[in-house]
């Protein structure tokens, strides 16, 4: 008569188990280690990051304000970022919108900074003298200096400080440093 076999379980060899939970306390702990170590490299990039793009915007500022002074004289330079935009998709340029600056630029935010631009008015009603800036919309998150530009071109710096705002004026913009 036919006897069934008992059915054998194994034990899995050494091999074939898992790994223990104080191996993988290790690897995480060694995950940790690394990514701790990373992270400020990382924030760090993307600070220089965001303030190149922000001397950037400012440059582009600049150039649309004395493009805006020749193409309008009768006005000067351009009061403001919306005087410089305009919308998104079919622009037609008047002195209230140019168009020469894109939606991005001419909203005042890109980036993690805040933008400005304001144009000054003199004797004869013209604004013959304008400001295009820059300040971290989150100071030593998203930047940590402030970028300005007034008529002669030169892109000026400083350190920024928490809750900071663009440089309104000429006056506060020549108080700050030649850019690195």
């Amino acid at each position: 008569m036919f006897r069934p076999q008992p059915i054998r379980t194994q034990k899995p060899s050494a091999d074939a188990r898992g790994f223990s939970l104080i191996e993988l306390l290790i690897v995480v702990a060694i995950m940790l280690i690394v990514a701790a170590m990373a992270i400020p490299n990382l924030l760090r990039a993307r600070i220089a990051a965001n303030e190149s793009s922000a001397a950037s915007s400012v440059r582009k500022i600049a150039t649309a304000e004395v493009a805006y002074n020749a193409a309008y004289p009768t006005v000067g330079y351009a009061q403001d970022l919306a005087s410089l935009g305009g919308p998104p998709t079919g622009c037609v340029p008047t002195s209230t919108a140019a168009c020469m600056l894109d939606s991005v630029v001419a909203s005042g935010t890109k980036g993690g900074y805040l933008l400005n631009a304001a144009g000054f008015s003199g004797a004869g009603g013209l604004n013959e003298s304008f400001v295009a800036s820059s300040a971290p919309v989150s100071f030593n998150l998203t930047g940590v200096r402030n970028f300005c530009i007034i008529s002669d071109g030169m892109l000026r710096s400083t350190t920024g400080t928490s809750g900071g705002v663009p440089a309104p004026d000429v006056g506060t913009c020549t108080a700050y440093g030649t850019a690195q």
